[in-house]
């Protein structure tokens, strides 16, 4: 069974609900294949407190992090880390830390990285990737 890792874009769209298609994929898949990153929990975290924690949005946000596996960071995820991002340095690819971090869980996690984010398609030594919006 694949397992998909959401990044925090289509979390997003999925807790906006302002993308069918993003919702009637995941509704298409087991719900215990379905992850996020503790990265991808943080800047979910992040906008709402940014927002100055509206009691909506707080609340769809917290529903689906109590719906979704959330990994944690740990020190194998850091290993892959610093290897990546050795590699995009090295290779002059520039990918944002917070998203370096996310692909690192990914790969650690053998994942389907769910993402519209096209940056991710530079990652060495590639992470599978699916666009569901």
């Amino acid at each position: 069974m694949s397992v998909y890792m959401l990044d925090t874009n289509i979390a997003s769209h999925v807790i906006k609900g302002d993308i069918p298609s993003v919702r009637e994929r995941l509704a298409a898949v087991p719900v215990e294949s379905v992850m996020v990153s503790a990265v991808t929990e943080a800047e979910l975290r992040y906008g709402v407190a940014k927002r100055g924690h509206p009691q909506g949005l707080a609340m769809r946000v917290h529903e689906f992090l109590i719906r979704v596996d959330v990994l944690p960071w740990t020190a194998q995820v850091a290993r892959i880390y610093g290897d990546l991002r050795a590699s995009c340095e090295a290779a002059g690819i520039s990918l944002s830390p917070l998203d370096m971090m996310i692909a690192a869980h990914a790969k650690e996690a053998d994942a389907i990285l769910v993402t519209r984010d096209q940056a991710f398609k530079r990652v060495p030594g590639g992470v599978a990737l699916e666009n569901w919006a």
